[in-house]
């Protein structure tokens, strides 16, 4: 056990390493007109201005610029897997994720589809700060720097990572995610996606 999670620190350090070298300061942010065009590719499934109708797909407007190249690097270098995502961003430059990723910084998030249950309203600001949601995320879970914002992120996709962050079977760049969901209650998950997918913009 011991020599896994060493193993494991040293990918997570070279991770950590690589995207810093991709994502310099803000003197090399992305184009976002050049984004804009190569974002059409990204409507069919994440919707216009990146803002997803599919409780299932991430909305991806106002993700931090870095958070959203970090996600795409991660995908490139197989440090995730999805069968779309992964040869989506196969293929690109650190420039065209850049782009990319400035491009859907840029758009507006829309109004959350999702209802939370009145019960959860007040709870999930409980869990939220219990789990150092707010901490990380930021007070209004808008993101912050490479950490995404997931204020009235898609239900299923919520729900589907955190479970897979529970499991350890989610890339974590730095660790923190799989570390503070390990604690999770199943019914706690439950109660926090249905809280932070509802919250509006």
């Amino acid at each position: 056990m011991t020599i896994f999670k060493s193993v494991q620190s040293v990918a997570v350090a070279h991770l950590a390493a690589a995207a810093f070298l991709i994502f310099p300061a803000l003197a090399h942010a992305g184009d976002i007109e050049a984004g804009r065009a190569r974002a059409q590719t990204c409507v069919a499934c994440h919707g216009p201005g990146g803002n997803s109708k599919d409780p299932a797909v991430p909305t991806l407007a106002a993700q931090p610029e870095q958070a959203l190249a970090t996600m795409l690097y991660q995908f490139r270098e197989e440090n995730r897997k999805n069968p779309l995502m992964s040869p989506m961003a196969g293929n690109l430059s650190n420039t065209e994720m850049n782009d990319l990723a400035a491009y859907f910084e840029s758009e507006k998030r829309a109004q959350p589809l999702h209802q939370t249950k009145p019960a959860n309203l007040e709870l999930g600001p409980v869990l939220a700060k219990k789990y150092n949601c707010t901490q990380c995320h930021g007070p209004e879970l808008k993101g912050i720097q490479h950490i995404p914002n997931i204020r009235g992120q898609q239900h299923d996709y919520l729900l589907a990572q955190l479970q897979a962050f529970k499991a350890m079977k989610r890339a974590d760049m730095d660790g923190n995610m799989t570390s503070a969901s390990t604690g999770l209650k199943d019914e706690d998950i439950i109660v926090l996606v249905d809280y932070i997918a509802g919250l509006a913009n």
